[in-house]
């Protein structure tokens, strides 16, 4: 389990205002996006893997965040955390990636031959630079809610090169 109680069905014993988390202090997408309508609402779903409404927020109710930095203060435990907690997610996504809406498509373009600019770096200055990548895995859970022999069977895919 990702959180200390985040899994705990008991609270559900406990009114929705009960359980809704002290946000007032908080600078994160989330407690932006998280009305009490919402939570009420996604408080007792939970993927086919386990994750829920609880585990998606925890990190952004632990972390405050910063007064000048605007975090996103949740994390989706799988690829269904985006359909099960819809009503959440899409409005963070589309906050903090400039109205980036569920409707929009991501163009991805892998040829190098399109790369434009660089060529004129001044090699004083720019003395190295970094592509930072992710991984999410068709049937896999993704770092929050993965468990320790699925991460073994991740990093077993990785290393063999035989990711699907």
């Amino acid at each position: 389990m990702p959180f200390g109680n985040t899994h705990n069905k008991f609270k559900l014993n406990y009114k929705p205002e009960e359980e809704y988390p002290d946000l007032s202090k908080h600078n994160n997408h989330m407690a932006k996006a998280l009305t009490f309508d919402i939570y009420k609402k996604l408080r007792d779903k939970e993927t086919p893997s386990g994750f829920t409404l609880d585990d998606v927020i925890q990190t952004g109710v632990d972390n405050p965040g910063h007064p000048f930095i605007m975090t996103v203060g949740c994390v989706a435990g799988d690829e269904e955390s985006y359909v099960v907690f819809k009503d959440l997610f899409d409005p963070i996504i589309q906050d903090r990636h400039g109205g980036y809406k569920p409707t929009d498509k991501h163009k991805t373009d892998l040829n190098h031959e399109n790369l434009k600019g660089g060529d004129d770096l001044d090699p004083h200055y720019v003395i190295s630079s970094r592509v930072r990548t992710g991984r999410s895995i068709k049937g896999y859970t993704l770092p929050p809610h993965c468990s320790r022999g699925e991460r073994r069977a991740v990093e077993k895919l990785s290393v063999e090169g035989e990711i699907p």
